[in-house]
């Protein structure tokens, strides 16, 4: 900077992006992952990509019960029609999920319900900010998807917010409390106002959908044309 010249901070505000998905979910696994490095690719070719984004409740099934897990390949069996069926689905989302470097033991995978996961990763975004509930979220889901642990369990789930960074005894207070009850459910009830049916499902600053983990190359095309209207 010149002498005597004053710093204009920018207008531009930074994008933002609401995901809503579970995280029981492997194509919201997927598509975070996706989304994630076409963000990195894009900085790598020198693009500026100021984004801020953040995690959104959604429950694929919230009549699932809290203190009795179910094998989750016996879950899909049941939505599916059948063990076969459900053999043939995990087995071609496990491929898949592989191309992105990441490991699904869904043989192993135990289904819980997803509210109290929820609750720590709103917890999480509210007192230690997006970049601690980002590393959460791949926490959690590591421990579903990969560890075949049961993320419905408090000690499971304050774990992962250590690992995460927050202090356990700090995630163990919480997880044992009903703060964030109430807001949790009215966050999962807000997602049809977005008309959010499926998930994942990327709201881009409060007006483009995007729904589904789209390849790399798409959610690159669609943040660069969204800069271009910025």
């Amino acid at each position: 900077m010149v002498a005597g010249e004053v710093a204009i901070p920018s207008i531009v505000a930074p994008m933002r992006i609401e995901i809503f998905s579970d995280v029981i979910c492997p194509w919201c696994f997927i598509g975070k992952r996706r989304f994630e490095t076409a963000i990195s690719r894009l900085r790598e070719r020198g693009v500026d990509v100021d984004v801020e984004y953040v995690f959104r409740p959604f429950q694929l099934d919230p009549t699932a019960p809290s203190d009795s897990p179910t094998p989750a390949k016996d879950a899909y069996a049941k939505k599916f029609g059948g063990q076969e069926k459900a053999t043939e689905i995990l087995q071609h989302v496990t491929s898949v999920a592989a191309q992105d470097n990441i490991t699904f033991n869904m043989d192993i995978a135990v289904r819980a319900n997803t509210f109290l996961a929820h609750r720590m990763l709103g917890y999480a975004l509210k007192q230690h900010g997006a970049a601690i509930q980002i590393v959460l979220k791949e926490k959690i889901m590591d421990a579903y998807f990969t560890n075949g642990l049961n993320i419905g369990e408090i000690s499971v789930l304050a774990d992962c917010a250590e690992s995460a960074g927050i202090p356990r005894p700090e995630a163990m207070t919480f997880l044992e409390s009903d703060s964030l009850v109430n807001e949790i459910r009215a966050e999962i009830a807000e997602a049809s106002d977005y008309g959010v049916t499926a998930v994942p499902t990327f709201i881009i600053n409060g007006q483009w959908s995007v729904p589904g983990a789209q390849d790399v190359e798409m959610f690159e095309r669609i943040i660069e044309r969204i800069l271009e209207r910025a």
